[in-house]
């Protein structure tokens, strides 16, 4: 189905191809001005510097070839040259109605050519709790994932665990020191080792930080955990065991985090799985002539000449061979390209770290890591703040669990759900969950990704304004009103416009498919979040303004219902590709 402007633009084009007109002129936007026009053509005074001629005259041309098309209930031209144009209530009413019929896809086709697209949108570090850091990667990845699929992409998505460097040798040090007697430091051992680890997440949850604090203050400490990174990394069977559990341990709970996120991965690859590739790839480098030493490392030159600021070299080994998160993140590349071979890689990673992926990506294109046809994304997102304008601390100026964020914003929305006591208790529990989670996701998601955001507890709570509960409120009213209609879908038509709101409601409901579209191509799921909130202030306003069930022309009546179905559907279908749920009441 197309969207609805393309089919206005087709008609207004050939109203400028009648008239002699180059059909470029013909172009069609929503009206800044929704108080004089619907959409409006400006084309009339780009035009008049070419063809030599007054805009208004061009204007009035082109109007009186459109004159009399059904399709509109205004075309008129206006001084200086304006186009206004608006739509007959018949034409959108049946717009809508053919959504209203496609009710798994609401009209938005899919795309013409499907993509293979990896998207990178976890990175949490094994044997660390999840930390309010990893939410805005998470849920906006997440959303861009159900999005591409939605319109028809293969979309992997993968975690890419920080499982490997120093961090696993302080774990390993830290450990030996506390349980020596453990197989796992016996050189000489050569049996099986335990399949049970050896600790709880956490056992391991302290033993990390207390490692790593270890490591500052004492030098020798710090020796040998290197050591033990070194030895794990060259394959010590020992302590490659141990990074097993490790792994086993941290990404169970991981699991159970993000499942209390509503966001999945397909692959739960970590750094680790990228070091087999490293060699072959550092050698390949060499060999071709791009990699070379600077200062006892090595490096590849990833500058142009068109740069504006300096783009250092891409580090490939320290001076000690050692390798770094650059090597990583390449090496990844590598076994991605060689097993999944996708069309386009998507990072879901914090703006500042865009230099780095700069250095990355021409690096992977200059060497041939990957191909020049394969598209490599970077994602960046601001940080979540807290009302002081700094990044988000706990009371302690800590770094917040995620969980601990979670239940707190739960416990925010089980106190305003008690306080209109129309829910027993195991109810009012899973409603809080679901629209907490709401509050959590809309509230970062509704800003632009780039753009650094307040985490202000009691605005996203809210019911009322931009708030994911307001989004759900909406939902759940309609809901209700088919519930005591009796009904869950509508049979019949929409029927043309019988108000102003309802005329408003339908309009918006026209623009769902432009909406998911931009939402798509620019990764930016912000633009979803702004098209369901003048969705949902536009059914709000014409629920106000109409007796929906008590309208006694049956007719209208149905076609109230079936308005209601698809408004229903569709913010449903939106809240869903941002990765949250409506629950039954609230």
């Amino acid at each position: 189905m197309k969207e609805i402007l393309q089919q206005i633009k087709e008609v207004v084009v050939e109203g400028f191809k009648a008239c002699d007109y180059d059909e470029k002129y013909g172009m069609v936007s929503l009206s800044n001005r929704p108080d004089l026009c619907q959409f409006q053509c400006n084309g009339a005074m780009a035009a008049a510097k070419e063809y030599k001629k007054a805009p208004i005259a061009i204007a009035n041309e082109v109007v009186e070839k459109l004159a009399g098309n059904a399709m509109f209930s205004k075309c008129e031209a206006c001084p200086p040259g304006f186009i206004n144009i608006n739509l007959s209530d018949e034409f959108i009413a049946s717009f809508v109605s053919g959504m209203a019929d496609d009710t798994e896809r609401f009209g938005v086709d899919k795309v013409a050519s499907p993509k293979k697209i990896m998207i990178d949108y976890g990175g949490p570090n094994v044997a660390k709790p999840l930390h309010v850091g990893h939410l805005r990667s998470a849920i906006i990845g997440e959303s861009i994932k159900r999005t591409a699929r939605f319109m028809g992409d293969e979309v992997i998505g993968d975690v890419h665990l920080g499982d490997w460097g120093l961090q696993m040798g302080l774990i390993i040090t830290e450990l030996k020191l506390r349980k020596p007697e453990l197989v796992y430091f016996d050189e000489n051992y050569d049996g099986e080792y335990p399949t049970e680890a050896p600790f709880t997440i956490s056992e391991l949850e302290e033993i990390y930080p207390c490692a790593s604090g270890k490591s500052k203050e004492d030098e020798a400490y710090k020796e040998a955990a290197m050591t033990a990174t070194y030895e794990l990394q060259h394959g010590r069977k020992g302590y490659q065991a141990l990074l097993s559990h490790i792994l086993n341990v941290s990404v169970s709970d991981l699991k159970r985090n993000y499942e209390k996120l509503d966001v999945t991965f397909d692959l739960w690859k970590g750094e680790s799985d990228a070091q087999p590739y490293i060699p072959d790839m550092v050698q390949k480098m060499k060999d071709d002539g791009f990699a070379y030493i600077s200062e006892g490392a090595l490096v590849v030159d990833v500058k142009e000449d068109t740069d504006t600021k300096e783009v250092p070299p891409c580090m490939i080994l320290k001076s000690d061979g050692a390798s770094l998160y650059n090597t990583t993140d390449l090496a990844t590349m590598v076994w991605r390209m060689k097993d999944y071979n996708p069309d386009s890689i998507v990072y879901v990673v914090d703006k500042r770290q865009e230099l780095y992926f700069t250095q990355v990506f021409r690096c992977a294109k200059k060497t041939g890591i990957v191909p020049e046809s394969t598209n490599l994304y970077f994602v960046g997102f601001g940080t979540m703040n807290g009302k002081d304008g700094k990044p988000f601390k706990t009371r302690q100026g800590g770094v917040m669990r995620l969980e601990y964020l979670l239940s707190e914003v739960e416990e925010k929305m089980l106190e305003k759900i008690k306080e209109n006591g129309t829910m027993n208790d195991e109810d009012a529990d899973n409603t809080a969950k679901i629209v907490g989670l709401s509050a959590v996701k809309y509230g970062d998601l509704s800003n632009q990704a780039s753009k650094d955001y307040i985490f202000d507890i009691d605005r996203f709570t809210s019911s009322e304004g931009n708030t994911g509960p307001y989004i759900l409120y909406t939902i759940v009213r309609c809901k209700s009103i088919l519930a005591k209609a009796g009904v869950s879908t509508s049979d019949g038509a929409i029927l043309p416009a019988h108000s102003e709101s309802e005329r408003g409601l339908q309009l918006e409901l026209t623009k769902f498919m432009a909406a998911l579209n931009s939402a798509y191509e620019d990764m930016a799921p912000h633009k979803i979040c702004a098209y369901i909130y003048d969705l949902a202030n536009a059914f709000n306003k014409f629920y106000h303004d109409t007796k929906i069930l008590a309208e006694e022309d049956e007719a209208v009546k149905a076609s109230y219902l079936k308005l209601l179905c698809l408004t229903k559907d569709v913010l449903e279908k939106a809240i869903d590709l941002l990765g949250f749920k409506a629950p039954e009441r609230m």
